[in-house]
């Protein structure tokens, strides 16, 4: 069976806040930030070599992905990014989700409760509507003999 079913859903203005602050917060942890730091450990090397200019934040990001390139580039594993499109579930392993969220359904005390708890309030409901039908009837006779 497939574990690795990550479904991800945008609703409304609220979502597309909220996905471009994560990819914003992205950024800035794992490109501005080290860009930040390569660019303080540059400037520090400069005060002990009077021939190296000073760089700014841009540079240090860029200083940055050269260092992340090179090190992809030189090192002995590969990486290797797969793209494909996803495929459907089989039959089988459809059922094998359904037992899986049956049996969980099953051990949680507290959905067993809110089912008990709904049917509770279920046939209370019809209790009343059949009481209220019986007092209707009481009041209105349903035999026609006056007429």
């Amino acid at each position: 069976m497939k574990r690795n079913l990550n479904i991800i859903q945008i609703k409304g203005v609220k979502g597309i806040i909220l996905a471009v602050a994560v990819v914003c917060c992205l950024i800035a942890g794992f490109v501005v930030f080290p860009g930040w730091v390569w660019m303080q450990l540059w400037n520090y090397i400069t005060n002990f070599v009077l021939t190296i200019p000073t760089i700014g934040l841009f540079q240090g990001i860029l200083l940055w992905a050269i260092m992340v390139t090179a090190y992809f580039l030189f090192r002995k594993e590969r990486v290797v990014v797969c793209m494909k499109a996803p495929q459907g579930l089989s039959d089988e392993e459809l059922k094998a989700v359904f037992a899986d969220m049956k049996k969980q359904a099953q051990e949680d005390l507290i959905l067993q409760a809110m089912i008990k708890a709904k049917e509770a309030e279920e046939k209370y409901k019809a209790q009343q509507l059949e009481m209220n039908n019986n007092e209707a009837e009481q009041i209105i006779p349903s035999d026609n003999s006056n007429v």
